[in-house]
Parts: structure tokens; C-alpha cells; sequence
């Protein structure tokens, strides 16, 4: 499809909304978390759930999806319910600037909204042409093409080969750097896009050459992966005994760091150097891995490549893991 195709009206469709409620909802009367709040599908479907002493607190790092949540037709008017402008990794701060700080639940739904795919002036999507921004929050931090107006040769393959898990990383880079250096920085998503299909010279059908660096690009600009484990182990420490911890993702990079997380917390690992020791107490355990059914594939195409892992948190006390040694070199991107 063109970059220049238009964009169709802004609709959301909750990915896995039915079994992402019903994993994390345990307790009607409890205290639950949507830290990616979005266009609030799931967020609305808890409420209807709860308890009259249940409360829900979402978070966002998009102003539109505050926006969203707290004016015009599609506000939550809900005493049980308040929204947070913050990153997910940041829930511990914001939830105690509230004075709560235990929960019974956590609901994280990852990656880009269709909302933010939609909007061209968002930069998100190589089928309409637009500014190459992609931050998820438009109000603080450095947009994809500031990154790559900046970023050496080798800093950009290394994100596009370690974030979109694209071979032809290197051939990018250069023409990025070259088109650069010719006086032409990319600075839309279709520049870009233009410049992605000149260096990739084969590609699986059906995909467009530039899916890999945009992901890439994406996950780079909002911190993603970072933030995701950050928010695993806070949710981790706010989850209160029997709570429960429901994460979608969308692609390999996030849903490892979920699968590994988990089982890091509910899976007995024998220490060969201390065979005789105490087992550790397990802090969750896990219950389940789900994939959208055939009919929500079909009705929805855009949450065929979605995973939803569930895990409960047991009585175990927390055992911090010992801090590890830091790594050498500089962050990807040079950030």
C-alpha cells in the first residue's frame, strides 16, 4: 500500500478483551491497574466487573489517550475509576502519589494503539505520509528522525538489527547516513519508507519492506523494552498475594522478556553450585498463555500476532536478585 494511501477514520479494537479481563479480575472489590489505558476497552470492561469498593487506575504516556479518558464522548464518568499521565514503569510513583500501594491486579497491552497507527501526524505507520515522530508521548523526548539526523552508521543498524531482528540492517544505515549526507536527512515516513525498500532486496510476502525498521525505530524512540522490564518488576512488588499480572505483546522482544520474567518467578531452578540449598520462594505462578481465537483474527487481522500470559502472585516473600555487574559500552543509539 502507498505511503500516500489515506488513512481510514481512527477505530479501536480491543485485542483479547474477554480473556485479558477475566485473567486478571479475581477480586470485585479489589484495587487494579490499566497501565496502558489506550482507547480503554479493557479498562471499561473491568469496570463493568467490579465490585461498588473496587477501583481502577489507569495509566498512559499518550496525552491523546488521557484525552480520551477524560473529555468529550468517550470520558470514563466513574467514581471508581482515575487516570495517571506517566509511563507504566513509573506506576510504583504514581500510584503512591495517590496513597495506594498495594494491588490486586495488573493489565498491560503492549506496543502501538490503532489509534496512534491511524494518525499520520504520528509517524507510526509507513501507509500514510507524516512527520517521522513516533513518540508515544508527543510532549517529552526525541523523535525518530532527531535519532537518526544525529546517530552514526553503526548506532543505527544496531537498533534496526537489535530491535527489528532485520538482516539487511547494515544497507539501511548506510543509505540513511548517505541520503544524510547528501543534505536529505529523512524527516517523513514515507522518505523513510522510500529509502528502506532501496536497501532491502528481498523480503517475506505479504510483508512491506519497512515493517522491521519501523518497529525497530519505534521500540528505540519509547524506551519499550526498557520500560516494559521495569514494569514487570514493579508489578511484581505492588501485586498483593492472589494478585494477578495479565500482559499482552505483540512480537518476539517483548513477549520473551514477559515469558522469561515469569518463569524467572514460578519456575524452580536447581543452583548446581548449592544442590542441597533451600529452594527459593516462588513469587508467581503462572497460568496460562493465550493466542486470539480464529474469529478475533478474523474480525480484528491486526491481533493475529498477539500473546497474552497470565501469572498470579503467591504468599512467597520477595527475594530481590542480586544486582548485576555493569555492562560495557554505550546504550543503543547512544542514548
Amino acid at each position: 500500500m502507498s505511503a500516500t494511501t489515506s488513512p481510514a477514520p481512527f477505530t479501536h479494537t480491543t485485542v483479547l478483551l474477554h480473556e485479558t479481563v477475566e485473567g486478571v479480575l479475581h477480586r470485585p472489590d479489589g484495587v487494579y491497574v490499566d497501565g496502558t489505558f489506550g482507547r480503554g476497552g479493557h479498562s471499561r470492561l473491568l469496570l463493568s466487573r467490579l465490585g461498588p469498593q473496587g477501583r481502577l487506575i489507569a495509566i498512559d504516556r499518550d496525552p491523546e489517550a488521557i484525552a480520551a479518558a477524560t473529555s468529550g464522548e468517550t470520558r470514563v464518568e466513574d467514581p471508581r475509576f482515575c487516570i495517571c499521565h506517566a509511563p507504566f514503569a513509573q506506576m510504583a510513583d504514581e500510584l503512591d502519589r495517590i496513597g495506594v500501594h498495594a494491588i490486586d491486579g495488573l493489565m498491560l497491552d503492549l506496543g502501538v494503539s490503532s489509534p496512534q497507527i491511524d494518525n499520520p501526524e504520528r509517524g507510526f505507520s509507513f501507509r500514510f505520509d507524516g512527520p517521522l515522530d513516533m513518540r508515544m508521548d508527543t510532549t517529552r523526548g526525541e523523535s525518530a528522525a532527531d535519532f537518526l539526523a544525529r546517530a552514526d552508521e553503526r548506532q543505527i543498524a544496531e537498533v534496526i538489527r537489535d530491535y527489528g531482528e532485520e538482516r539487511f540492517a547494515l544497507p539501511i544505515a548506510k543509505a540513511l547516513v548517505a541520503r544524510r549526507e547528501g543534505g536529505s536527512p529523512v524527516r517523513t515516513t514515507a522518505e523513510l519508507s522510500k529509502v528502506v525498500a532501496g536497501a532491502v532486496k528481498t523480503r517475506e510476502p505479504g510483508q512491506d519492506p519497512a515493517t522491521r525498521t519501523f518497529q525497530a525505530l519505534r521500540i528505540l524512540v519509547n524506551a519499550e523494552l526498557e520500560e516494559l522490564e521495569q514494569g514487570l518488576s514493579s508489578a511484581l512488588r505492588l501485586l498483593r498475594p492472589g494478585g494477578r499480572l495479565a500482559v499482552i505483546s505483540f512480537h518476539s522482544l517483548e513477549d520473551r522478556i514477559v515469558k522469561n520474567f515469569i518463569a524467572q518467578h514460578s519456575k524452580d531452578v536447581v543452583d548446581r553450585r548449592a544442590m542441597f540449598a533451600a529452594p527459593k520462594p516462588l513469587a508467581l505462578k503462572a497460568l496460562g498463555r493465550i493466542k486470539p481465537s480464529e474469529a478475533e483474527v478474523r474480525a480484528n487481522p491486526r491481533s493475529r500476532s498477539a500473546i497474552l500470559r497470565v501469572a498470579e502472585r503467591t504468599d512467597a516473600p520477595l527475594v530481590e536478585a542480586p544486582a548485576a555487574a555493569p555492562k560495557s559500552g554505550k546504550r543503543k543509539g547512544g542514548r
